[in-house]
């Protein structure tokens, strides 16, 4: 039987299903979330982001990786490591997280429903959950429902053996060697941290680099640590088939190499957590890879049904799905909003050492025959760079060489997902990079890192170094009117 209507129920508590319910809900609206009872806080908090990223500092401080440089490569603070040791802190951090998501919905009233959802009818989701099913009926719905690991059916997926990159939490024990397919964000990050604790890892990647959206700067500097940790890449190969003998797996490559390994972890796309939706009853569709098409108001075909995070694609973050979830709300419900979808933000890639960017490479800018010249600064450079043990840290920044604003801010190192915020700001206001040169930062303190770099960009450019006021205003205008959107700079949803 269904219960009197929301104003709005969302599918998914992750980070864009979440905060579009505690925005609906500040704003006075009667508001639902539907999700299972062991995935409060999404694959975000549960198998993505926060595990990995709690399982990396567990990596860090046990293996003591960035102190070995001070204290030698035999330094650690456990050499036996073993899978409960690194899972013991992100079971922690779950709990804790997750707790702060149930607390949140508690107190602004959101009303929290446990079990499978699928519509009914394009107003109407029906929740089961062993023998128990509501109907929920919503003026609105919005789906943030995230994604799943891709599951090719070629791929014979073995408990404890061949996994995805949600069963490698699982693990009971540290394999001695990996085979992980697919060089992307995940395949990365869990390469380093497994190679930083002894696993012997093999990865595979189709194309001739990692990363590809990285600049290639950066990317090369990812791939000599990785070698260097003991990680051997195999680029530019492609697996033809995987097979597990009861002892052992084995990959065989396109170019009839094989490898062989204890464990493999398939790593290769992601996809929209739409098929038990039963979309086809609400009058929707999803395209080949379970994601849904939405609107500049995150509507899709169905004006009352929004989608955000994940399950829309690009970029699929959570802190650009925590943004589409509050812009979504504020849509939704006709609240006037000054900024549009984020065109500028920064990724944040946590292998080891992590890397963080934001704005344009070196190869965008070339290939839009867009003139810019570089300013480096290394941690080696830095004193913070030498207390903290990382001398091999970069912080790399892109500027147009007349009007002198900030293209692109690039870094591989300890803290590079902190720092880049700096880069952000400047960037978002349109400053030249002389702000860097001529403001102050704490010291010792990684930030030095944007002055050394600025300072490095203007020697290059030394025959001119006044800024080109012609040049900057028209920069200035054009880049006001690339981010504000058809809509300009505010809008009030139709």
């Amino acid at each position: 039987m269904a219960q009197t209507p929301f104003d709005l129920v969302v599918i998914g508590s992750g980070p864009a299903g979440h905060r579009a319910a505690l925005t609906a809900a500040k704003l006075g609206r009667r508001v639902a979330v539907i999700d299972r009872a062991a995935m409060v806080g999404g694959v975000c908090i549960h198998t993505g982001t926060i595990p990995s990223k709690a399982m990396r500092e567990a990596v860090l401080h046990l293996t003591a990786h960035n102190e070995r440089h001070v204290y030698g490569a035999g330094y650690a603070v456990k050499h036996d490591i073993t899978m409960s040791d690194l899972t013991a802190r992100s079971d922690h951090v779950i709990r804790s997280e997750t707790a702060v998501v149930e607390n949140q919905m508690r107190r602004n009233g959101v009303a929290m429903f446990f079990g499978d959802a699928s519509f009914l009818d394009a107003h109407t989701i029906r929740v089961v959950r062993g023998q128990q099913v509501i109907d929920l009926e919503g003026h609105n719905i919005m789906i943030a429902t995230g994604t799943e690991p891709a599951r090719p059916a070629n791929v014979p997926f073995t408990p404890g053996r061949i996994l995805d990159s949600n069963e490698i939490l699982t693990m009971k024990d540290l394999p001695r060697s990996m085979i992980i397919v697919g060089g992307g964000v995940i395949g990365c990050e869990y390469a380093s941290m497994l190679a930083a604790v002894g696993v012997k890892v093999s990865l595979i990647e189709g194309r001739n680099r990692l990363l590809e959206f990285v600049d290639d700067e950066i990317c090369e500097a990812l791939q000599f640590r990785l070698r260097d940790t003991g990680v051997r890449l195999r680029l530019g190969e492609k697996v033809a088939s995987i097979r597990f003998d009861g002892n052992s797996v084995e990959a065989e490559l396109e170019s009839n190499k094989v490898l062989r390994a204890d464990t493999l972890m398939y790593a290769i796309g992601r996809q929209g957590a739409t098929d038990k939706l039963a979309l086809d009853r609400a009058g929707l569709s999803a395209d080949e890879r379970g994601r849904l098409k939405v609107n500049e108001y995150f509507q899709t075909d169905v004006p009352h049904i929004y989608a955000a995070g994940d399950v829309i694609g690009f970029p699929a973050l959570a802190a650009t799905s925590v943004e589409q979830g509050r812009l979504a709300a504020c849509y939704m419900f006709k609240q006037l909003v000054t900024t549009d979808r984020p065109s500028i933000f920064p990724y944040g890639i946590y292998t080891i050492p992590e890397i963080s960017m934001i704005g344009q490479t070196e190869q965008q800018l070339t290939q839009s025959k867009t003139p810019y010249e570089v300013g480096l600064a290394r941690y080696r450079e830095i004193a913070r760079g030498q207390l903290i043990g990382d001398p091999n840290g970069l912080l790399k920044l892109i500027f147009h060489p007349h009007s002198r604003r900030l293209l692109g801010v690039h870094a591989i190192g300890t803290g590079a997902t902190e720092i880049i915020h700096i880069g952000q700001a400047v960037m978002t206001a349109g400053m030249p990079i002389d702000y860097f040169v001529e403001t102050v930062f704490n010291f010792p303190t990684l930030a030095e890192c944007y002055k050394v770099a600025a300072r490095d960009g203007l020697n290059r450019i030394r025959n001119s170094l006044t800024i080109d006021t012609e040049s900057f205003q028209a920069e200035a205008v054009a880049d006001s009117a690339s981010t504000s959107g058809e809509s300009g700079t505010s809008r009030e949803a139709a």
